[in-house]
């Protein structure tokens, strides 16, 4: 009993849980702001149609148990994976002054861990893991759909937006929306930011996007703002 009760914890948010536990009926509840993540890995395609699928498989679960890892060490939440796409949120179910902040960590993180993950062990020769990543920032709503396998859901066009910066991205950058600069700028104004200019994103027309710097030093920086130990 103990170890289904970890199980619901590690999959759903505490409260909601608990409702379950109970058969209970989990009522939606809205977040704002949060900021959402997504990756996806550059070649996936390509990678899939040459390996095996258990090593398709055994390659996602060496990155995910990675970013697993990261996730939980920046206090974020893990939604979910479906293939090749992470994504995980920061502001929920607990609000987050630095929420941006922590998902900036993480996505420097999470290309850190990317890149340090083989494509296939037994032939190294295939190099390691390149992602895109993208975030952005603004509100949703939160709540399980379904009865058969249920699942913690975010909906909204926060949800839409992230995942259009991520496939918007380049190979191992991060790139951030409008409003998501702003909140991390707010929450740390020393940080490195490089405008893209305007961008035509599918569904929303021109947007500017940025870059956020993937060093050392700016993650020092953002490390600071939260006091958490670097990776």
């Amino acid at each position: 009993l103990s170890k289904n009760v970890d199980l619901l914890h590690q999959v759903f948010p505490r409260h909601v849980a608990e409702t379950l536990r109970v058969g209970g009926k989990v009522k939606p509840e809205s977040f704002d702001p949060v900021t959402l993540f997504f990756s996806d890995i550059v070649g996936y395609t390509d990678l899939s149609a040459m390996l095996p699928p258990e090593k398709v498989m055994n390659m996602l679960d060496r990155m995910y148990t990675q970013f697993d890892a990261v996730c939980s060490r920046y206090q974020l939440f893990k939604v979910e994976t479906i293939g090749d796409a992470y994504m995980c949120v920061g502001g929920l179910p607990e609000p987050q002054e630095n929420h941006t902040v922590r998902v900036a960590m993480f996505a420097i993180g999470a290309i850190n861990s990317a890149n340090s993950t083989l494509v296939d062990e037994e032939n190294p020769e295939l190099g390691h893991i390149n992602i895109r990543v993208g975030f952005h920032a603004g509100p949703v709503v939160a709540s399980v759909v379904g009865e058969l396998n249920p699942r913690y859901c975010l909906f909204g066009d926060t949800v839409n937006t992230a995942s259009r910066m991520e496939s918007n991205s380049e190979k191992n950058k991060i790139n951030m929306s409008p409003q998501a600069r702003k909140c991390l700028v707010d929450q740390l104004p020393a940080v490195d930011i490089t405008s893209r200019g305007q961008l035509q994103i599918k569904g929303k027309g021109e947007v500017e996007c940025f870059f956020l710097g993937v060093t050392e030093d700016n993650y020092t920086k953002l490390c600071d703002c939260v006091f958490l130990e670097k990776y």
